[in-house]
């Protein structure tokens, strides 16, 4: 699929640039021009392979660790500054001058090292006190990106939700889920193929879309099952998960994973309905009983109405009864009001 492959053009343009610079750098040394085109190519060649095998290495982190090295050299320089202080009160000499420099350089070096390291180690909350004007509150979980797994996908309602702006946050679809999406769609069971191909034109769709902002995350992961690397990315990215799979949402929320689903979205979407509320329904089929109706709410709970099969094919005001629960899902008993209303 090729609107998932990296930025090759991104990669040659840079390598094209290093090449430039060496034949510039060759002409100003008087050398020559085929030896600079060279090492300028070596050079990009090796920030692209650096840039590949750092894969998992994110924005985030690579933030953090630019500001712990920013900050470590910082105080290194000031205990450098004070070293010297010290020096020149006993007079330095051009051994003792040698020496400070080469403390100076170590300290420099073990301090960044400590600084890159304690800021990987931070949390958001210690950057926004160390770093006020960038960010002045606690990220809230609305703002937190959405992890997908390939059940989610394929159900198609993610979409249409994200689009209502009831879902904030940008969708991250790991590598691993769009191979297993792959996978289903070249099965040789019809059925697992067709929903592997409605998977993939359901992303495709939500790529194409204005309104929402879908990631490919390719993440270098263990061996392992499905569930376990979606869990492990998305307490790496501090993500929300958002599936259907009621037994991943229980692990998810026993590992601490905020977990959506919208199983129980859609429940709790339900309108509730007490005995003696009026509403309107319309009658599509007969009943199990004679005299009965059978209609649905848009929720796909059943109606039936009693003693309404002569109305079957209209609209009609009915008076809502007794539900009942079952394992096939909510049933709700009903009579028609005073005036039934045909359509």
């Amino acid at each position: 699929m090729s609107f998932l492959k990296p930025p090759k053009i991104l990669r040659l343009g840079f390598i094209a640039i290093a090449v430039g610079l060496g034949v510039t750098a060759s002409i100003g040394l008087t050398t020559s021009k085929w030896l600079g085109a060279l090492g300028g190519g070596v050079f990009g060649l090796a920030v692209v392979l650096l840039d590949a095998a750092l894969t998992n290495l994110t924005f985030r982190q690579f933030s953090n660790a630019t500001m712990g090295l920013l900050v470590g050299f910082f105080c290194g320089l000031l205990i450098n500054v004070v070293l010297r202080e010290l020096f020149a009160l006993v007079g330095v000499t051009p051994e003792r001058d040698l020496i400070l420099t080469i403390v100076g350089v170590a300290i420099n070096v073990a301090l960044g090292y400590w600084g890159v390291s304690l800021a990987l180690r931070a949390n958001r909350q210690e950057f926004s006190l160390l770093i006020p004007y960038v960010r002045f509150r606690q990220d809230s979980a609305q703002d937190s990106p959405l992890l997908v797994d390939s059940n989610i996908i394929i159900d198609g309602r993610v979409a249409r939700i994200c689009e209502t702006g009831f879902l904030s946050g940008a969708l991250v679809v790991p590598e691993f889920v769009l191979e297993e999406l792959q996978l289903l769609a070249d099965s040789p069971d019809p059925i697992k193929r067709q929903r592997g191909k409605r998977g993939l034109d359901y992303l495709r769709e939500m790529q194409e879309s204005p309104k929402l902002e879908v990631t490919i995350q390719a993440e270098l992961l263990d061996d392992e099952p499905t569930d376990s690397k979606l869990l492990q990315m998305a307490k790496r990215l501090g993500a929300r998960l958002l599936t259907n799979d009621r037994n991943l949402g229980r692990v998810a929320a026993l590992q601490g994973v905020t977990v959506l689903n919208l199983d129980e979205l859609a429940g709790a979407m339900r309108p509730t309905l007490s005995p003696g509320d009026p509403m309107s329904v319309k009658l599509l089929k007969e009943g199990k009983d004679s005299h009965q109706a059978v209609g649905y709410l848009e929720d796909g709970t059943m109606i039936v109405v009693n003693h309404a099969i002569e109305h079957l094919g209209k609209t009609v005001d009915i008076v809502v009864g007794s539900p009942l629960q079952t394992s096939a899902g909510r049933l709700i008993f009903a009579e028609l009001s005073e005036n039934p209303t045909g359509g």
